[in-house]
Formats: structure tokens, C-alpha cells, sequence
């Protein structure tokens, strides 16, 4: 498995890139912390898409009947196996790491060339 840091100017067309390709991929929400140990925000639903938002600071993942909003990131990694997407990591300002896991691979599309 490769992982890889996006800078955070990079976010926003990075979780729209990944939107394109979400059609009928489910995804586990993992929240892991010292203070509260691992725990599941939601388990196999259907992932709608992923955005970034400048203005208020958040990582929004919007899922089928839950919007899980992530405040004031800090860092965004995706990690990669067999050539598709598996999971990416948002690391809030308080340490927190919120990894959402994607039940099959999603397969990259390829880069828009301008």
C-alpha cells in the first residue's frame, strides 16, 4: 500500500477528482484519537462525494443519510492499492485522524490535460 500527502492547496480539485469516480463505492468512517481510542462513524454506507471548503476550513464527506464534517484539517493523505483509491486520512487541528475506507478500490480516472 502507497500513501501519499496532499498540500492543502491541492484539496479541493484533488476531493472533486476523487468525486467523479465515487458511483456506487461504499465507505467506513474510522475517527481515531488518544483521547477517545478508535471508533466507527459509519459502517459500509454509500459515499456521495468528498469536498473541501476553503472558506469555512472543513472536509465535508457527504454519505447516503449522514454529512460527516471535518473542522480546521490540517493534513489529507489517500492511500493506494492495486492502482485504486482504499482510503483517504484527514488529520484535524486537534490531532485527531479521520480515515474513510472504501469498501473496493476506487480506480483512479486519469488526469485532465489542459
Amino acid at each position: 500500500m502507497m500513501t501519499q500527502k496532499i498540500d492543502k492547496p491541492h484539496w479541493r480539485p484533488f476531493l472533486e477528482w476523487i468525486s467523479k469516480g465515487l458511483d456506487g463505492k461504499r465507505a467506513e468512517i474510522e475517527i481515531a484519537s488518544l483521547d477517545l481510542g478508535d471508533q466507527v462513524q459509519a459502517e459500509w454506507v454509500p459515499l456521495i462525494g468528498l469536498t473541501y471548503d476553503p472558506k469555512s476550513d472543513a472536509v465535508e464527506v457527504a454519505l447516503d443519510g449522514l454529512d460527516h464534517m471535518i473542522r480546521r484539517p490540517r493534513e489529507l493523505y489517500y492511500a493506494e492499492l492495486n492502482g485504486g483509491l482504499s482510503s483517504l486520512e484527514v488529520v484535524d487541528a486537534e490531532g485527531v485522524r479521520q480515515i474513510v475506507k472504501l469498501k473496493d478500490p476506487l480506480m483512479l480516472p486519469a488526469p485532465q490535460q489542459h
